[in-house]
């Protein structure tokens, strides 16, 4: 990676130095404009503070750190690179990449460099036009595609939309295709939309698309969700749509938010008035480190965290495998008590 495009990647990271922080420096806390933590390999201690407010640039800047024991200093990269154990700046560059959501090199029809100089607020424009030129499901190649993946409660979904021909392109040599896809708004906390997430989809709504990446994202993820229904004291988070739709099949007054990814479910911004939140695990490592580290956040902030499990690899597969009941009976034994009457939907 060039040396301007990896300042460009410390400097995305600076815009969300806090959730980095909680990702990456787990044992820390914040106090403050600041992150204390022991050192750059994530021991508990408080010599170590990251800024987490500052200028764009310089000694001043988000996500500049300095270890007042050893005299160490750096950014949010050396962040990642020592707590995570990696020498190659490649593979450091990989990790803030899949962190961040952004498209690694060739994966999309601009250079991965272009995408890292793009403004947020631009790839923001780009995806709210993307939304906006969408329209509702009902009755469209999206529905049938859920329906297909055993999805039949689609109330409240108008963050789902479909496009009858969105633009793919699956490297910078290749010429641009068309595909039906469904367009998801990714929001912050507010509602307002921050990004977009596509599914390219196979015209009969049977699967996905052939081609190779069949799900890309753009504009500012972390932190924000797809989001279903208006949260209150209680919510649900998982990193996929068709897992998180498929909860809802079974609790239908529940609100709930797909982070897209088990790194950015990690990072996933509380409400204000939540109490509980439900943990949509993935049954793989991703998903076991997305729990491990939202169930410290939630307790750190009071707030009560439950794990709802799959019986194989994510809700969608036993949704699927399983059938409702199977899944209704399993979820049911998960909840807190006071939620079953409240949330759950009743069998029929």
């Amino acid at each position: 990676m060039p040396r301007r495009d990896a300042s460009e990647l410390a400097h995305r990271l600076g815009r969300q130095a806090e959730a980095v922080c909680r990702h990456y420096l787990s044992n820390g806390h914040r106090e403050g404009r600041y992150w204390l933590v022991g050192d750059v390999r994530n021991t508990p201690g408080r010599s170590m503070f990251v800024r987490l407010v500052g200028s764009q640039s310089g000694k001043g800047a988000a996500g500049k750190w300095t270890d007042a024991a050893t005299g160490e200093h750096g950014d949010l990269l050396d962040i990642i690179r020592e707590s995570r154990g990696l020498s190659d700046f490649r593979d450091v560059a990989h990790e803030a990449i899949t962190f961040l959501g952004l498209p690694h090199p060739g994966s999309e029809q601009t250079s991965m460099r272009s995408k890292l100089l793009a403004a947020p607020s631009e790839m923001s424009e780009k995806a709210r036009r993307l939304f906006a030129m969408s329209q509702p499901i009902a009755g469209t190649v999206v529905e049938a595609y859920l329906h297909n993946r055993s999805i039949a409660a689609l109330h409240g979904t108008g963050s789902l939309r479909f496009h009858p021909r969105c633009y793919y392109r699956p490297d910078e040599q290749a010429p641009t295709e068309t595909w039906p896809a469904m367009i998801a708004s990714v929001t912050d906390l507010d509602g307002h939309l921050t990004g977009v997430h596509r599914t390219w989809l196979d015209p009969s709504g049977r699967g996905k698309a052939p081609v190779s990446t069949p799900r890309r994202a753009m504009g500012d993820l972390l932190g924000h969700a797809v989001r279903f229904g208006l949260p209150g004291d209680v919510m649900a988070g998982g990193e996929g749509i068709e897992t998180v739709l498929s909860l809802r099949c079974i609790l239908p007054d529940m609100a709930m938010a797909a982070a897209l990814s088990a790194a950015h479910l990690a990072a996933m911004l509380f409400p204000l008035t939540l109490r509980r939140l439900y943990i949509v695990r993935d049954a793989d490592p991703a998903g076991n480190g997305a729990r491990d580290t939202l169930i410290e956040r939630a307790n750190a902030a009071g707030i009560e965290p439950v794990v709802l499990s799959p019986a194989l690899g994510d809700l969608n597969e036993d949704l699927c495998t399983l059938g409702l009941d199977a899944v209704r009976a399993a979820v049911r034994v998960q909840l807190a008590p006071q939620d079953i009457a409240r949330f759950m939907a009743v069998a029929g």
